[in-house]
């Protein structure tokens, strides 16, 4: 909203981008780049799947662990559930999930491609999600009636159809790789009943919707319904702007799309994560989980549509943007990375004061075999953007903004690998030059295929009926 401030009416013009031959340049530069350190990586992958880490080192740890997964096995007796009681008087099944039958899993020899998928999935999982929150930011200022983000609007709208392509890569990941990446796929192929050596009785009781059919058909049919809608705000977007200037017919259609998007998305997110996130450590499970998915994605589409905003000012496009949206979106970066670290430290803190074992599982294996990785997730997504971005003038400068969003992808990208590799290799797993590789490859491509996706459009929305109140933003402060 505006304060007045303005003497002047700015003149609002539409503006048409064209890719400067420089960006085309550095985004297939990034993506070669990305070629040849993934290549590298791949090189470095012995037949077993590993990289210099032995899957005996490994075995050995857990055999060294035994004596402490037994003493997890009482401690589960004494407190869990009749059905988890029921579970360990028959395997154990629910003890510590860094041994016992979860320890096979994680010391199995796998084929040397499933590392390859699981950076694909990492990465592919992302950059959808990402893509996906973009559209909830177009969906959440239509049913906010913001005036502020009308200039930029293009960018978002443009970040969001790469959403395809991003669930695309994560679909094909979990398709061909998913008997390697998650232990419950290969439990489900052995049809053992209860009595049987080996079942389990915490993912039998999950099967109704952890199954192989739910996995695979349930996020597609998802995935179509949100980019329907998406498709559709797009639609009404262009109707717009060949409307008569003051026609709001399209303006007030796209509110009501935009409501029943932002319910969809923000009651169906969180399956997805639960599907293809959580479930990769099947035992185990958190009711914050969905919204700490949406927390990494959130922050991280802010952060990317800022970069985007700045990159368009620094070629000159996007003149009636100013440094009052600049630092609107410096304030979502700071306040989400905030609400981030809340997430974070909810789920964690819950975890460890009550103290359960089978809910303990998630962390152990992550404080005390990536404890290096865990303390960096924190700095990266927490420490770093919230002590750079405290001072106002650092939510207005372009180079401070570019250096922290930087760390900030960088650091989601982190958390999500977090999320994946534990819990399907168990120690001994680092980020190396294929994980670089794979994140530079992909994201050369998003990119190139973004700064495309401008091209179609102009880049102002001249008959938003909130373009003139937005030219003239002023944060006030």
């Amino acid at each position: 909203m505006g304060h007045g401030h303005h003497k002047n009416k700015i003149e609002i013009t539409q503006e048409q981008f064209t890719v400067p031959a420089k960006a085309k340049r550095f985004a297939i530069a990034i993506t070669i780049l990305g070629l040849i350190l993934a290549g590298i990586g791949i090189a470095t992958i012995d037949r077993n799947g590993s990289r210099g880490h032995s899957h005996e080192t490994a075995a050995t740890k857990h055999e060294q662990a035994e004596p402490a997964a037994k003493g997890s096995e009482i401690a589960m007796n004494e407190h869990a559930s009749d059905s988890h009681e029921e579970a360990t008087e028959h395997n154990g099944s629910v003890e510590n999930e860094s041994f016992g039958p979860r320890a096979s899993f994680h010391t199995q020899n796998k084929p040397w491609t499933t590392l390859i998928w699981s950076n694909i999935l990492i990465v592919g999982y992302l950059l959808f999600m990402v893509s996906l929150a973009a559209m909830f930011f177009v969906a959440v200022q239509y049913i906010a009636n913001a005036s502020w983000s009308a200039a930029i609007k293009r960018v978002p709208e443009a970040i969001s159809t790469f959403f395809p392509v991003g669930f695309a890569l994560a679909f094909i990941a979990i398709l061909v790789a998913k008997n390697d990446l998650y232990h419950w796929v290969h439990y489900e192929h052995q049809h053992l009943t209860k009595g049987q050596p080996g079942f389990d009785a915490i993912l039998d009781g999950k099967s109704w919707f952890l199954n192989s059919n739910m996995f695979l058909i349930f996020p597609v049919v998802l995935a179509a319904i949100w980019w329907l809608l998406g498709r559709k705000l797009r639609s009404l977007s262009v109707a717009e702007d060949a409307a008569q200037p003051g026609d709001v017919t399209f303006f007030k259609k796209s509110i009501r799309y935009s409501a029943g998007f932002a319910v969809i998305y923000g009651f169906t997110i969180a399956v997805v994560a639960w599907l293809w996130m959580m479930s990769i450590d099947a035992h185990w499970f958190s009711t914050i989980f969905g919204v700490y998915n949406f927390a990494t994605s959130w922050v991280t589409a802010l952060t990317i549509i800022c970069l985007f905003v700045l990159y368009l000012k620094s070629q000159g496009h996007l003149k009636i943007v100013s440094d009052e949206h600049i630092h609107d979106l410096g304030k979502f970066m700071f306040a989400f990375s905030i609400f981030w670290a809340y997430i974070w430290i909810s789920q964690y803190m819950l975890i460890w004061y009550a103290h359960i074992p089978e809910e303990m599982s998630y962390y152990q294996i992550r404080f005390e075999d990536y404890k290096f990785n865990f303390l960096l997730n924190v700095v990266l997504n927490f420490i770093c953007p919230f002590l750079i971005l405290m001072m106002r003038n650092a939510k207005r400068n372009p180079v401070v903004l570019t250096i922290v969003g930087s760390i900030l992808i960088f650091g989601h990208y982190h958390d999500v690998w977090l999320m994946v590799v534990p819990g399907v290799y168990g120690p001994d797993q680092q980020i190396g030059l294929l994980e670089i590789g794979t994140l530079f490859t992909f994201l050369g491509i998003f990119i190139y295929w973004v700064l495309t996706a401008l091209t179609k459009r102009g880049l102002v929305a001249v008959n938003h009926p909130y373009i003139e109140e937005s030219a003239n933003h002023d944060v006030g402060v």
